[in-house]
């Protein structure tokens, strides 16, 4: 009984994803063939489209499992300590540094060898 379920989701959550693809066929060239009409009017469709096609994908077993991979990123985010404006500051001077030096070092890397191949060179 239970894999007759899963399959008919899986039935109906293929139709779903057909009718998300034909939503955004049917912008792509409804966009087109209207290119004449306003901007204005070509982008409220689209955004109404991509609404229509963005609530029947949520409706799909993948669709919710999207959902609340969100949700949970948003609730992680929430946990994050994030640095205060003087350690910002200080660690991206420390990197400024670090690559000022790093590129000094490889310029006269590059000259000293440069020198050196021209005196081979002649």
């Amino acid at each position: 009984m239970e894999s007759k379920a899963v399959q008919s989701t899986s039935r109906f959550d293929a139709l779903k994803w057909l009718v998300v693809f034909v939503l955004i066929a049917v912008g792509v060239v409804g966009n087109q063939y209207f290119s004449a009409e306003s901007l204005l009017y070509r982008v409220l469709a689209l955004v109404g489209l991509g609404i229509v096609a963005a609530f029947v994908a949520l409706q799909t077993d993948r669709g919710r499992r999207f959902a609340t991979l969100l949700k949970e990123a948003r609730v992680e985010i929430r946990k994050v300590v994030w640095p205060t404006r003087p350690e910002l500051v200080q660690t991206t001077l420390i990197v400024v540094v670090f690559v000022l030096v790093v590129a000094l070092i490889l310029w006269g890397m590059d000259s000293l060898i440069s020198w050196l191949v021209a005196g081979f060179i002649g």
